[in-house]
């Protein structure tokens, strides 16, 4: 009895000894680039952590002055076409019910960004003149929350060229397309998303939006749903614009942490400019019940009764594909600005879209000052690929990645150090032992703030003999802050 006991504890062992140890699958880099939101790379950090950025104010650029504008203006999408950048928005002087005949869909243009102006397009007459900014009117419920798009998928027609989609729960969500993003059709009399009683109660009211997908290949579309009393979004796919999968109820992950399920006003999701398979969701966070603003206070700022007993912010989270927002981040992104017109209900609400509006610089809008004779568009800024960073302080921290594969000659890094800051890369094999020629004790300092700088090491910066093979990087940082790196050529 003993022996045979023996016997086959000798085999298990055997057995566990002889068995491979199966090394992580990598990830194919390519030459794409990767931002630091989250923990797609990181196999582990020691002495650094991923830091949220604080965005820049650069103030007001648009206010909603014009008699079909007013405090009730929202669900603003920011599109940039070529050196054109155009704002669309919805126009309501006057609180009332969701998708009236009050409300218009309106535009707004800027060379660069930042100085906007509002053309006389004498489409429709509102409120007794067609010397106005309103490219839609006169087609509720459409104009409560019309969003338009740029469509990039290959062989749009031309007429196609721009989309939108509009609509409540009442209608259904309608699909729209232009030539030019001025004059708008229906692409179909029949709505392409119509609402789903179960699990969700109500759907649509709130701004919409769709786009297409480099990485999936296909359109998505995010729209907002309430589940269990709760503002929540969901997710459908489309291969031509007007057939759509049935919703997806997006859930939330965050490494090593859980997750508070929160009012998620809109979403803002869309494919980022400089890296298009990570989706950047700028998310109203809505605060239902969070008074702030005594009653006094709100007399004052002139905000209508109905509008100050809640506040929110603006949050930051991402999505790689399918039915999952990344929350690695679950402090404000944008908090609430000083004074009482910040923190009341409706406020800070973000625009759609990230745009860049200079060499180093990309910029977002926020809805501010809701339902106050003030209402206007701001502008925030960060630099390019700056919505958080690896961070380390002067004591030093380092960052080792997942094992990856990659195309291209060259790393390059977008960086920020200190004077007495820097940045070494060593390049180990899968298994973690470094590469000769890429080892920490060869790696060139880098010290700087520059979107793309070039990683080298004694030899030079050329990687192509490692092109192919797979790969972990060991980032060694020191009173510095590391937002994205990619391969190139």
């Amino acid at each position: 009895m003993t022996l045979r006991c023996t016997v086959c504890l000798m085999s298990i062992v055997l057995v566990l000894v002889t068995i491979p140890v199966q090394a992580a699958t990598p990830i194919e880099l390519g030459s794409r680039r990767e931002l630091f939101v989250d923990h797609h790379l990181i196999e582990k950090v020691d002495g650094c952590r991923l830091e949220l950025a604080r965005p820049r104010d650069e103030g007001v650029v648009l206010k909603f002055d014009q008699p079909w504008e007013g405090q009730f203006c929202g669900y603003c999408t920011v599109i940039k076409d070529g050196d054109r950048f155009r704002v669309y928005y919805r126009g309501n002087p006057t609180v009332g019910r969701d998708g009236s005949n009050t409300e218009v869909t309106c535009v707004a243009e800027s060379p660069d960004g930042i100085a906007w102006t509002k053309p006389k397009l004498g489409h429709f007459d509102v409120h007794g003149t067609k010397d106005n900014n309103v490219v839609l009117a006169g087609l509720a419920p459409f104009s409560h929350n019309f969003s338009p798009l740029l469509d990039s998928r290959p062989g749009v027609p031309a007429d196609e060229r721009w989309k939108a989609i509009g609509g409540t729960m009442s209608s259904g969500l309608a699909a729209f397309a232009s030539s030019d993003g001025l004059r708008w059709r229906k692409l179909r009399d029949e709505p392409i998303l119509t609402k789903v009683t179960v699990p969700y109660k109500y759907m649509f009211d709130s701004q919409n939006l769709a786009f297409w997908s480099e990485s999936e290949r296909k359109y998505v579309c995010f729209f907002r749903v309430f589940q269990d009393g709760i503002r929540r979004i969901a997710r459908s796919t489309s291969d031509d614009f007007l057939t759509w999968s049935e919703p997806v109820l997006m859930e939330y992950r965050r490494e090593g942490g859980s997750v508070p399920v929160e009012h998620h006003y809109t979403s803002q999701t869309h494919a980022y400019f400089r890296a298009p398979h990570i989706y950047v969701s700028l998310a109203a966070r809505f605060m239902p019940g969070r008074q702030v603003l005594t009653d006094d206070e709100a007399k004052v700022i002139g905000v209508n009764a109905g509008y100050f007993k809640d506040t929110s912010d603006a949050i930051f989270q991402t999505s790689r594909g399918g039915g999952v927002y990344d929350r690695t981040f679950l402090e404000g992104f944008l908090r609430p600005g000083l004074g009482p017109r910040n923190w009341v209900s409706r406020t800070n609400y973000p625009a759609l879209n990230v745009v860049q509006t200079g060499p180093d610089e990309m910029s977002f809008y926020v809805n501010q000052d809701y339902a106050q004779p003030t209402a206007h568009l701001h502008r925030y800024s960060l630099r390019l690929d700056g919505f958080a960073s690896v961070r380390a302080g002067y004591s030093a921290g380092e960052l080792l990645t997942k094992p990856i594969t990659f195309t291209g000659k060259r790393l390059l890094v977008n960086l920020a150090t200190s004077a007495a800051g820097s940045l070494r890369v060593e390049v180990q094999d899968a298994a973690g032992k470094p590469i000769p020629g890429f080892a920490l004790d060869e790696a060139r300092e880098l010290i700087g703030n520059e979107i793309e700088r070039p990683v080298s090491w004694k030899s030079g910066s050329d990687v192509s003999k490692l092109a192919g093979h797979a790969i972990r990087l060991r980032l060694v940082l020191k009173d510095a802050d590391l937002f994205a790196l990619r391969f190139a050529e």
